[in-house]
């Protein structure tokens, strides 16, 4: 298996998303944006940071990098492909996942460790986890209210496409814990295929329990776990963050 890190001018957490990758024994490569290839690579990433200096809207510059071709591509695929925070933003600015994600409401930049909530973990991204589970993952955003027409929220609600959900310490999902305004507290969602993910929190930033947590762990194990990169055989060990989760 092997993982590409697509990097955008003003991607800044790129080197988290690699090290995150390689600490779990995944060959991973930085892909600079004026590639057009991602050929042979399993996981493609699209990491958090301000590409493009965030001008116009965030992601709106990034769209139109020659590597976004490929990158459709992949996904077309039926490839895993990850979009985490600015990551996410480029997804929907591209049209592989639908909405948008606009100003928080608060109208501030949020920095902060954050309690989400897996709403579904039928794919490839979660289902080494279980629907319910609480994450402590970090959040750090200024435009991270994901917002769609009713429609696209009836469908991504029925379809069981919301895969995390903005939630209190409790697990109970109200307006309070809500960071950033997001219509139904979304905060990650997947495509029709289930191939694409894109998330506001960052789970590259939540793998070492030095660091406040390490529940991010449970998304790259499970991606990996997909490819067959773990074993799943009940005789070897279950991967470290699943025993923890509450």
């Amino acid at each position: 298996m092997k993982a590409a890190v697509i990097r955008f001018p003003g991607s800044n957490c790129d080197q988290d998303c690699v090290l995150a990758l390689t600490n779990l024994g995944v060959p991973t490569d930085y892909v600079w944006h004026k590639d057009t290839s991602v050929a042979g690579y399993d996981l493609v990433v699209l990491p958090g940071g301000f590409s493009y200096g965030d001008y116009l809207r965030c992601g709106a510059i990034a769209r139109f990098s020659p590597i976004m071709q490929a990158v459709k591509e992949h996904a077309a695929a039926g490839k895993l492909l990850m979009g985490i925070c600015n990551g996410f933003q480029i997804l929907c600015e591209a049209g592989l996942l639908p909405g948008a994600l606009i100003r928080n409401r608060s109208l501030y930049f949020v920095c902060q460790h954050q309690n989400v909530r897996v709403e579904d973990v039928a794919n490839p991204f979660l289902h080494l986890c279980r629907t319910g589970a609480t994450l402590r993952i970090p959040i750090a955003h200024g435009e991270g209210s994901y917002t769609a027409d009713p429609e696209t929220i009836r469908n991504l609600e029925r379809e069981g496409r919301v895969l995390l959900r903005y939630v209190n310490e409790g697990g109970a999902s109200t307006d309070s814990p809500n960071p950033n305004g997001s219509i139904d507290g979304i905060a990650g969602i997947v495509n029709e295929g289930r191939n694409v993910f894109g998330l506001m929190p960052h789970p590259e930033r939540a793998c070492d329990a030095r660091l406040g947590s390490d529940d991010g762990c449970i998304i790259f194990e499970s991606v990996l776990a997909s490819l067959g990169a773990i074993s799943l055989d009940e005789n070897a060990a279950a991967p470290t963050t699943s025993r923890s989760l509450t």
